[in-house]
Formats: C-alpha cells, sequence, structure tokens
C-alpha cells in the first residue's frame, strides 16, 4: 500500500470521529434544551405570583436580561434583622452565659411570644447612629411571620433570677433620679428611697438595687405621700396585670427591626 492511500485512510477516520463528535454534542445540547424547560427552585418556600405564562419566550442570560419567572422565600426558619444599641451589644458580651436567644414582639401582640436566636453580629458598630447590625434566626412552621414585618426585640438573659417587683405607678421621677416611698419605723413615717429600675413586667417594675424585700413600699396615694412626713397604712396587693399592646407607629431608622426571608 502506497503512503499517499494510508493519508487518505486516516483522514476519512479523522473525518468520522470529528462527525460522531459533533452529533454527540447535538444530542448533548437537545438534552439540555429538554432540561432547560423546567425551572427548579434551589430552595423550599412560600412562593410569589407567576409573572409568565406557560409557553412565553424567557431569557437566562446575565442577571439584568434575565426574565424573572417568580419569586421563592425561605421562610422556616425566617431571618429577624434589626440594629442594636451600643448597651445591647454590651449587654449581650457581658453576660456570664454567653446567652444570645432573643424574644420578638410584634406590634399587635402584648407579650414576646416569639423566640429566636443570635446568629450573625456585624463586626464594628455604626459611628453615626451608635448601632451595631445584627441578625436572629426565628422557627416559623405555620409560615405567619412574613419579611418585612416590624417586631420589637429584647435580649433574653439566661436563666431565672429573683427580683423585686412594684407597681410601675409607685416608681416616681425626682429630677434625674428614681424614687420609691417607703414606710418606716413604728411612727409610719415616710421615706423616699433612690432605686436603681428595670424593665416593665406585666404591668410591675423591676428594681435592681435600693429596696429590700421586706421594705413596705407605698404602692396607692403616693402624691399625698410626698408630702406628708407620716401616714397610716393599708395593707395592700401587688398583682401582675396584663399590658395591652401599643398602637403600630413607624419606628426610627435607627431601631428599626425587620423579618426577611432566610437565604
Amino acid at each position: 500500500m502506497s503512503a499517499e492511500e494510508v493519508d487518505s485512510l486516516r483522514a476519512r477516520v479523522q473525518s468520522a470521529e470529528a462527525a460522531l463528535a459533533a452529533a454527540r454534542a447535538q444530542v448533548q445540547a437537545r438534552r439540555l434544551d429538554v432540561e432547560f424547560t423546567q425551572v427548579r427552585a434551589p430552595i423550599s418556600g412560600r412562593v410569589s405570583d407567576r409573572r409568565v405564562d406557560i409557553g412565553n419566550l424567557v431569557s437566562g442570560d446575565a442577571a439584568a436580561s434575565a426574565t424573572v419567572l417568580t419569586t421563592v422565600n425561605a421562610l422556616d426558619p425566617i431571618y429577624f434583622s434589626f440594629d442594636g444599641s451600643e448597651s445591647l451589644y454590651l449587654k449581650q458580651r457581658r453576660q456570664k452565659d454567653g446567652s444570645d436567644r432573643v424574644e420578638i414582639r410584634l406590634q399587635d401582640e402584648p407579650d414576646y411570644r416569639w423566640k429566636g436566636k443570635v446568629d450573625f453580629t456585624d463586626n464594628a458598630l455604626d459611628n453615626g447612629s451608635g448601632t451595631i447590625r445584627g441578625r436572629a434566626v426565628v422557627d416559623n412552621p405555620n409560615y405567619f411571620l412574613t419579611p418585612g414585618m416590624f417586631g420589637n426585640m429584647r435580649l433574653a438573659a439566661g436563666g431565672a433570677r429573683k427580683a423585686l417587683l412594684v407597681p410601675d405607678a409607685a416608681v416616681v421621677s425626682d429630677q434625674a433620679r428614681k424614687v420609691v416611698y417607703v414606710v418606716t419605723g413604728k411612727d409610719s413615717s415616710v421615706e423616699a428611697r433612690p432605686v436603681e429600675a428595670g424593665p416593665l413586667i406585666n404591668g410591675l417594675r423591676v428594681i435592681r438595687s435600693g429596696l429590700k424585700p421586706k421594705d413596705r413600699v407605698v404602692i396607692s396615694g403616693v402624691q399625698f405621700a410626698a408630702s406628708a412626713p407620716k401616714v397610716q397604712t393599708i395593707a395592700g396587693r401587688i398583682e401582675a396585670t396584663k399590658v395591652a399592646a401599643a398602637p403600630a407607629v413607624p419606628a426610627p431608622i435607627s431601631s428599626q427591626a425587620t423579618l426577611a426571608a432566610a437565604r
């Protein structure tokens, strides 16, 4: 066999291999076209309305020119984004148990019924507002919480702690300090006792310091006790009351907290 015939046969083999590769490429392209007829969401959640109808031409090129089919929000769990004050950040950092649990109350709710956990805290405070950006994760099995909702959040302290509780009306302001009137001595004299007040819980004010468990606090007629050196005491009863939810008002930008879909 001549060298010319060998070269001719080799050229025919290479041409056939190229044609076979082109056919396989066409098969793969058609297979991809079939797969592209179905768009599967990478996450599970609640789907929004359909933006295009079946049979319409859509584009999936760049993000700017791509056709939006719909929006899917992963709602369980859901993110609660907030801007916390510097004092809240310091409180969370100084807690002995390192608690990162949060409690959330929606605008029409009297109690902090939603429980979550802080999973992200920014690495710096905003110099302009003095706040730090954070995020909590909240379980939302019934999809009741929706992205965009506003709520109030508080940082939950770890474990139960003993505290003295008095009616909020018993705590009065004396210039820059908080004062509670206490009946002392056998002659029922009244004494103004400076105290450090804490949060309000079911209508009762937490007293962190300044009172003792056996002190007799004036809970009724505080305005008269302030001007009377002695009073006639009548035993009273302190009971917790449920506080109605405050009317919904727009929160300032520096303390807004919103729910966002998980990603």
